[in-house]
């Protein structure tokens, strides 16, 4: 498979363990920031040392932006003033630009004077920084004055100089010869004409309309149902001086034309560097968004091992933390690590076994796409391919059973995953009778010890982890709840408030068993405090003894 054609994970495996919602999260300011997320690709396997590279430079935009809040802000400014011009940088290779594409480019070139700036003020990474383009911006700006507008100077040829000189001084010898007739119109008429010569009339004031209408130095120019506009009427010099404005007023287009496709061919020259710049302003946005979002979700660096293994302590799902925050509850952070092999997640519902899978895939990409993680620390060994199996609704519209779209997805799965693929499987054949779904879960559980993939498995069907080569994690759940208190804060809770309360009793972290002790049964314990009748209870016990 070539370089081009490689994937990763695919679109659900994205969007469910969280990477789209923190490419989402990226503050990116800049047109050509935007472009380049989309086009990003993660790291494989044999390219530890790339991707390396890559966290450091995220890892020296954390200390620049940590030492330099003011400056930090200021090229933020300067990124959201930025216009994707690339398309007018490369027209100007075979057309002359118009004035307004013009003074986009100068607009450009000032912000990448002030990007380059500031990167002399905080030592940006060279990698980051745009070509000078100082000798260019003189070129679209003579005066050297660097104010963001443009255009064409009489500086920019001498010729055009001189024809803009003709023409004002035609204009105003024309108007020194109308303000003439005004004021000799006014003498013998008593009528006073506006600065632009003429002069507006009530309907109503049918006498004075009438008259106007027999004066012939005037002219209408505008009616409506109101008023009529007179102007003066154009003389045989007004004729003259006109055919001599409209004759340089096109040597002055034709002009300004050669003007705009000199310009248009000194930016043509500067393609190359301009372009590169635009990337380099892209490339520098997303780290430094990177950056920022590290800081802000308290991220770390993960260390990226040569071998295949998954490893970090208290870790954070960023987007259910944001969800539980904004509730003001405190998100109970996990620690797991994994090599190659089955690893089972157990436990009751609403323990976080679901929430543990997606956060191993979360951390696990978004460190293979050179993110910094949410935890105290991490290990990440890359993988040539991930995918969680995680309950699908699209299959399910579909027509699809729910055991029918995770069986569909199970076969995608393992026709797709090579060596070094991690592996998340949600569950599995829960949606089946549990004699099947125990017997479907154990031989799965079976073929992928004696594959070369990370493979991490959530089930309720605790005899999976009878096998002594499938490591058992279990949720700590309820084990160390107070419970008396617990039941006080139950007691006069109603249906929603006590899901609420229960969840803060609930330790999501991870334990290894290695041992036979009994499994914890919080889902008994849970349906007892939900209200469920004792008896039921002590029967579903009774059960579990025999």
């Amino acid at each position: 498979m070539s370089e081009k054609t490689r994937r990763l994970a695919n679109k659900k495996t994205r969007t469910e363990t969280g990477l789209d919602y923190v490419v989402s999260a990226l503050n990116l300011l800049t047109p050509f920031g935007s472009k380049l997320i989309k086009e990003q690709k993660p790291y494989f396997p044999g390219q530890e040392r790339e991707l390396r590279a890559e966290l450091e430079r995220v890892q020296r935009m954390v200390e620049i932006a940590a030492a330099n809040e003011r400056e930090i802000s200021v090229l933020q400014e300067t990124f959201m003033m930025m216009k994707d011009n690339s398309f007018t940088i490369e027209r100007s290779a075979r057309a002359a630009l118009s004035v307004v594409e013009i003074f986009e480019i100068k607009s450009l070139l000032l912000l990448i004077d002030k990007v380059r700036k500031t990167a002399d003020r905080v030592l940006l990474p060279e990698e980051f920084v745009p070509g000078d383009i100082t000798d260019l911006l003189n070129v679209l700006d003579p005066g050297k004055d660097r104010l963001n507008t443009f255009y064409i100077y009489d500086s920019f040829s001498e010729k055009l100089a001189q024809l803009r000189r003709e023409k004002k001084e035609l204009e105003r010898e024309s108007r020194k010869e109308k303000k003439k007739r005004a004021n000799e119109l006014r003498a013998t008429t008593g009528l006073n004409l506006t600065p632009k010569f003429d002069i507006t009339i009530s309907k109503s004031d049918a006498e004075r309309v009438k008259m106007i209408e027999e004066i012939s130095e005037l002219i209408k120019s505008e009616e409506d149902y109101m008023s009529v506009t007179y102007t003066l009427a154009p003389s045989e010099a007004d004729g003259l001086t006109q055919k001599k404005m409209d004759e340089i007023t096109a040597d002055i287009e034709e002009e300004e034309l050669k003007v705009r496709e000199e310009l248009s061919a000194e930016i043509h020259k500067w393609e190359d560097v301009l372009l590169d710049g635009c990337e380099r302003i892209g490339r520098l946005d997303i780290t430094l968004a990177k950056a920022l979002l590290a800081i802000r979700r308290n991220c770390v660096m993960p260390q990226i091992a040569n071998e295949h293994v998954v490893e970090f302590t208290d870790g954070r799902h960023l987007q259910v933390e944001e969800i539980i925050r904004k509730k003001g509850g405190e998100y109970c952070p996990v620690s797991i690590s994994l090599a190659q092999g089955v690893t089972c997640i157990t436990g009751a519902n609403m323990g976080g076994k679901t929430v543990s899978l997606k956060l191993v895939g979360m951390i696990a990409i978004m460190a293979q796409y050179g993110y910094f993680v949410p935890a105290a620390s991490a290990r990440i060994g890359l993988s040539n391919f991930m995918q969680i199996l995680i309950g699908d609704s699209q299959s399910i519209e579909r027509g699809l059973s729910s055991f029918g779209s995770e069986m569909e997805e199970l076969k995608e799965m393992m026709d797709n995953s090579r060596d070094r693929s991690l592996l998340l499987i949600d569950e599995i054949a829960s949606g089946t009778n549990p004699v099947e779904g125990l017997a479907l879960t154990k031989s799965i559980t079976d073929y992928l010890k004696q594959q070369p993939f990370i493979s991490l498995i959530t089930t309720h069907f605790e005899a999976v982890t009878d096998d002594r080569d499938v490591v058992n994690m279990q949720v700590t759940g309820l084990a160390n709840a107070d419970f008396d208190r617990l039941d006080k804060e139950l007691r006069y809770a109603n249906r929603r408030e006590r899901i609420n309360i229960i969840q803060k009793y609930m330790d999501y972290r991870l334990t290894r068993v290695d041992d036979n002790r009994e499994v914890p049964k919080d889902a008994l314990n849970i349906a007892k405090m939900l209200g469920i009748d004792t008896n039921i209870i002590e029967k579903a016990k009774q059960y579990l003894n025999n």
